[in-house]
């Protein structure tokens, strides 16, 4: 039983387009008022590592926050694991300081790299990988939601695996179907197969995945509705409170 469940953590990852934002936006929120709560209380298998905190990003909270029910979600994916694994969470709500800073810095980024690209060609390179910071209670950022959640995996010795490209890293690489594309036996197998891992686990507990980033999945944002076909989604804005 156990073979064949680790058989179907290892399904191929179907290819998704891109989010069309503009249809995003528009999915109603019907708000279900769960609070967020820290996962640093989470016991095994579930890590926290708050990467923005640890990078010194302005405004970046020393704990990742998520909503309670997609809190008891992620335990069920790290519990589904194979033995010797781990979820590791890196990012979770984000204050929309936080948002803001990671859109103008990637931004800047690609107005470097592409110096010759007009203003709406960069803002839809960056929104490839970083959502426009937006506090709109109709048409908010996931991760202002509490809904979308950055993850990855690590070993028993509490060592991140490599995943094929860095988390965060904006590149063609870090879409999640990318080594898909690879033969069998290839050199990029074993990242395949990890990224394959991670989407089933997460995909078996109700989460959706952001196409160009094999780290972000969502649950309960208009994101995650967009993507499920859900008729509206569960979490709006929010702010974290004692």
């Amino acid at each position: 039983m156990k073979s064949l469940h680790n058989e179907r953590l290892l399904k191929p990852i179907p290819h998704q387009t891109e989010p069309d934002w503009s249809q995003v936006s528009q999915i109603p929120i019907q708000e279900c008022a769960e609070p967020l709560v820290p996962l640093s209380l989470a016991p095994a298998p579930i890590k926290v590592f708050p990467a923005y905190n640890r990078l010194g990003t302005p405004g970046a909270v020393a704990d990742c926050f998520i909503r309670e029910g997609v809190y008891r979600r992620l335990l069920a994916v790290a519990r589904s694991l194979p033995d010797g694994l781990s979820l590791v969470i890196l990012d979770g709500w984000r204050p929309w300081r936080v948002q803001q800073y990671l859109f103008d810095s990637l931004y800047e980024t690609m107005h470097h790299q592409h110096p010759g690209a007009s203003e709406a060609e960069l803002i839809a390179m960056t929104r490839e990988f970083v959502s426009i910071a937006s506090r709109d209670p109709l048409a908010p950022s996931p991760h202002l939601t509490g809904g979308a959640v950055d993850v990855t995996l690590c070993d028993a010795d509490g060592l991140m695996l490599n995943m094929g490209t860095r988390f965060d890293e904006a590149s063609p690489a870090s879409h999640t179907d990318y080594f898909e594309q690879f033969a069998e036996g290839s050199a990029e197998q074993i990242a395949r197969d990890r990224r394959r891992l991670l989407f089933n686990a997460m995909s078996q507990q109700g989460f959706t995945n952001l196409p160009s980033e094999w780290w972000h999945y969502d649950f309960g944002d208009q994101l995650w509705a967009s993507y499920s076909g859900a008729a509206h989604a569960l979490y709006g804005p929010t702010e974290f409170s004692l």
